[in-house]
C-alpha cells in the first residue's frame, strides 16, 4: 500500500510511535554519562572517543591554578581570600613562637651556611626565594624542603611589583611558582613581594596562585651590612610572640647575617623562644 493510500488515523499513529522512539534513545544516551552506546549489562559497543585533545595551555595559564591540576571539581582546595594588606606576625602560632625569614636566594656563597646554623639547632625557617637565583640552584631547595623549611616565592627578578602590568606580575609569580613545584613537587603556598610593595593587583593574582602573602615584623636591615652585631641587636629587641624577622641570604655580600644569626639564634632560644614556621592545609 502506497504512502497516500494509509488512512489518516494511521499515519498519526505511526508518526506518534516513531516520536516516542526517538525520545527513548535521547534519553539513553543523556542516562549514559560517558556518552558511550552500551549493549545490554553494560558492555560498551566500541572504544569511548573521549574527551577532545585540549589545545596546549600557555604558562600563564598553568600557573594561575597550581594547586589544581586535573582534580575533580568537588576535591579542588579553596584558594586563599584576597587581603587588602601583607600577614605582618603570626601569634597564634604561639606565645613562644617567632617566625625567621630569608629574601632573595638561594645563594651557594651563604644560603648553606645559613641552613647549617639552623640544623645545627633544629630550627626551622620560611626562604623567601627568587627564580633567577633558584633557577641554578634547585639543589639548595631540595636541601630547604629536607630540611622541613618554608620554600616562598619572592618573584623571579625582584621588580617592583606595582610598576608592573597585571601580566606581568603573573608572570613573575608564576614562572617562580613553577619552578619551585617542579624542583619540590609542590607549588608554594607563600610569597613576599620584593621591597614589601604590594598593590591590589598582586593579591589577587597571588591568591588566584593560592598563596598567602607575608610581610614582616622586625627587618633587620641587614641588606645595608650595618654589622652584626647591629643585625642581632635588631633581632633582639624586636623579639616577641608572632614576631617575623626579615633578613637576607643573597643580593649581596651576606657575610654579617651569616654570623648574626649564628648569635641571636642561640639567643632566641635561650630566652626561652621557639622560631618555626607556619602551616597552611
Amino acid at each position: 500500500m502506497k504512502n497516500d493510500q494509509i488512512p489518516a488515523e494511521r499515519r498519526i499513529l505511526l508518526r506518534l510511535g516513531l516520536a516516542l522512539g526517538a525520545a527513548a534513545v535521547v534519553r539513553m544516551i543523556v542516562a549514559d554519562p560517558a556518552g558511550t552506546p552500551a549493549r545490554p549489562g553494560g558492555e560498551p559497543l566500541g572504544p569511548a572517543a573521549g574527551p577532545p585533545a585540549r589545545a596546549g595551555t600557555g604558562p600563564t595559564a598553568y600557573r594561575l591554578r597550581p594547586m589544581t591540576g586535573e582534580a575533580p571539581p568537588g576535591f579542588l582546595p579553596a584558594p586563599p581570600r584576597v587581603r587588602t594588606r601583607p600577614i605582618e606576625e603570626m601569634p597564634e602560632l604561639g606565645a613562644d613562637a617567632m617566625v625567621l625569614s630569608f629574601d632573595d636566594g638561594p645563594d651557594p656563597r651563604y644560603t648553606p651556611d645559613i641552613l647549617a646554623t639552623l640544623r645545627r639547632y633544629g630550627v626551622r625557617a620560611m626562604f623567601f626565594v627568587c627564580g633567577e637565583m633558584a633557577v641554578d640552584n634547585r639543589d639548595l631547595l631540595r636541601e630547604m624542603a629536607g630540611d622541613g623549611h618554608v620554600v616562598g616565592n619572592h618573584s623571579w627578578s625582584h621588580p617592583l611589583i606595582p610598576k608592573l602590568s597585571r601580566r606581568r606580575i603573573r608572570d613573575e609569580l608564576g614562572s617562580t611558582s613553577e619552578l619551585i613545584e617542579k624542583t619540590l613537587g609542590t607549588p608554594p603556598l607563600w610569597y613576599r613581594a620584593p621591597y614589601g610593595a604590594w598593590n591590589r593587583n598582586s593579591f589577587e593574582i597571588g591568591a588566584a596562585m593560592g598563596m598567602e602573602p607575608l610581610a614582616w615584623t622586625v627587618d633587620t636591615l641587614d641588606w645595608t651590612r650595618p654589622g652584626a652585631d647591629a643585625i642581632v641587636g635588631k633581632v633582639e629587641q624586636g623579639a616577641g610572640p608572632g614576631v617575623v624577622v626579615l633578613s637576607h641570604d643573597a643580593g649581596g655580600n651576606r657575610s654579617q647575617s651569616v654570623a648574626a644569626l649564628r648569635r641571636y639564634l642561640p639567643a632566641l632560644i635561650a630566652d626561652g623562644y621557639r622560631p618555626t614556621v607556619p602551616h597552611r592545609s
